[in-house]
């Protein structure tokens, strides 16, 4: 068996296991990425690359026809065909060569096969177990890490157990992102930002949809984004059952499938293919972690730098930042001793968002070459090695017609927090009434939502829905991360006409603030 060493080994190729190799090659170590399908991960080839893909069109012809003089010149439907092909254009169809490339010209080693961690510090990997392996015969090889191993695996589809519903094919996300021929008729079980965008993406291109939620659509961001997305979906002409989940699954020999329901309210539904989208489950059941104390198919718990914390510890990933959370990992017992382990992204179940496990990933990168080479650790809150942000300053955007896009609390989490003596105060604002959005598209229809902190004058939230509202996400996650007091904020004067001017009228709606 081939033996290898490296400073570092990553355990996938995402996005997020591309950021760490990035960040710690740069601190001067050695790295070496391990893939066992396609370099780039489900972002590029599967999640956000395909499905913003294939949602813009639509969105871009929404637009035209909602400004008065563009909408004559809209004299058609979508071209279905052309929409799946500019898919393809943005996914390379599929190959990955140019991303091998990158990690090539960066330095940075790659192996592909399944990587399985096989005691302290260690990593085999069969290079057979994927079809873009050198060879499936080729012998294991076993990789060394001199200072650090990083898991960054991701999450698979999690499927519900409805009866049937395995058994009756299924498509996940995968398949829906990568769709080659629209059905006539699909229905898409679970009601969060996949099954809402996959709910709008195929409508679009002509399906019959049903959208299936057990509750509303959403839950977890402020009412009124899911009230706002259902409202569209049913006006776009998606059956929207919510409350209700489906009793059993089966697809009969002419390929049809039957969702049944135990409600004498609701009829059996029949499609031609069912999407679930009901969440995701740590990829982690394959990759050794009994060798090392820790249970297969768990999500991996880490401290703020994005340190493995041992089973003892399991809840050190809401304790607060850096080595203060997990203790000192350099002083554990047992297989995790030295604190090598990492996991970043989606598998340690902090923020299941691309955009947040690359930050995750720059933070341990950066920290894994610090620690490394002797240097300073900055694990402080904030800190430039750790992901303080995951707490209470998550960005996100659904890509639905309207949009949502939400960045720290919302108002039920801040006032279940109650971290300010002075409570919080909700204020509330119709995008519609916002010249820029007017002038933006006639009948602009949209609201904003700030939560704000009284005692500390600083804005702890904010929500917004409407068209093209994700790109005024940026400028709302720089108040709340940076807690801009609102005085300063006053002088923050938003350009005429913009959309932007809901700055404005929220600080006008709270009123001036203290000066003492």
């Amino acid at each position: 068996m081939t033996q290898r060493d490296y400073d570092v080994i990553v355990i996938g190729a995402g996005p997020v296991g591309e950021n760490v190799a990035d960040r710690v090659k740069a601190g001067g170590l050695s790295v070496v990425v391990i893939e066992s399908e396609l370099v780039g991960g489900e972002c590029s080839y599967w999640a956000c690359v395909p499905s913003k893909a294939l949602l813009r069109p639509a969105a871009a012809l929404s637009a035209a026809r909602a400004v008065a003089g563009a909408d004559a010149a809209v004299t058609g439907e979508l071209d279905v065909e052309a929409v799946l092909r500019r898919r393809n254009e943005f996914v390379g169809d599929w190959d990955d060569s140019s991303q091998e490339s990158w990690l090539e010209k960066t330095g940075i080693d790659l192996v592909r096969g399944h990587g399985r961690i096989s005691g302290v510090r260690t990593v085999t990997v069969n290079q057979g177990s994927s079809a873009n392996a050198a060879s499936p015969d080729a012998a294991p090889i076993t990789v060394r890490a001199r200072h650090a191993v990083v898991v960054s695996t991701g999450t698979d589809p999690a499927i519900p157990d409805i009866p049937g519903l395995a058994e009756a094919a299924p498509w996940t996300s995968r398949e829906a992102t990568s769709v080659s021929e629209v059905p006539r008729r699909l229905a898409v079980i679970g009601g969060g930002s996949v099954g809402c965008e996959m709910a709008t993406v195929f409508r679009a291109l002509g399906a019959e949809v049903t959208l299936i939620a057990r509750g509303g659509l959403l839950g977890g961001m402020e009412p009124f984004a899911g009230v706002a997305v259902r409202e569209a979906l049913v006006a776009s002409g998606v059956t929207v059952l919510t409350g209700i989940s489906p009793s059993g699954v089966h697809r009969g020999p002419d390929g049809v499938v039957r969702i049944a329901f135990d409600s004498d309210s609701q009829k059996d539904v029949d499609v031609d293919e069912v999407l679930v989208a009901t969440g995701r489950a740590p990829r982690t059941g394959e990759l050794g972690l009994e060798t090392v104390g820790l249970a297969p198919g768990d999500w991996l718990t880490v401290d703020d730098t994005m340190r493995v914390a041992p089973p003892s510890d399991a809840a050190v990933g809401d304790a607060g930042a850096g080595d203060a959370a997990a203790g000192d990992a350099d002083a554990q017992d047992g297989p995790l001793a030295g604190g090598w382990l990492y996991a970043v992204g989606d598998v340690n179940h902090r923020a299941l968002l691309t955009h947040q496990g690359k930050y995750q990933a720059r933070a341990a990168g950066d920290v894994i070459a610090a620690r490394a080479n002797g240097g300073r650790v900055d694990d402080a809150p904030w800190g430039v090695h750790v992901a303080t942000a995951d707490h209470a300053a998550v960005p996100l955007v659904v890509f639905t017609d309207p949009e949502i896009a939400s960045v720290g609390l919302t108002a039920a989490a801040a006032a279940k927090r109650a971290e300010s003596a002075g409570g919080i105060r909700v204020i509330d604002y119709n995008l519609g009434w916002v010249s820029g959005a007017t002038l933006h598209r006639d009948g602009y229809q949209g609201q904003v939502r700030a939560i704000i902190d009284v005692e500390r004058e600083v804005i702890l939230g904010i929500t917004m829905v409407g068209p093209d509202v994700a790109e005024l996400l940026q400028a709302a996650t720089i108040a709340v991360v940076g807690e801009v007091p609102l005085r300063r904020l006053w002088h923050a004067v938003p350009a005429f006409p913009t959309i932007s001017e809901f700055w404005l009228r929220l600080l006008e709606e709270y009123g001036r603030p203290n000066v003492a």
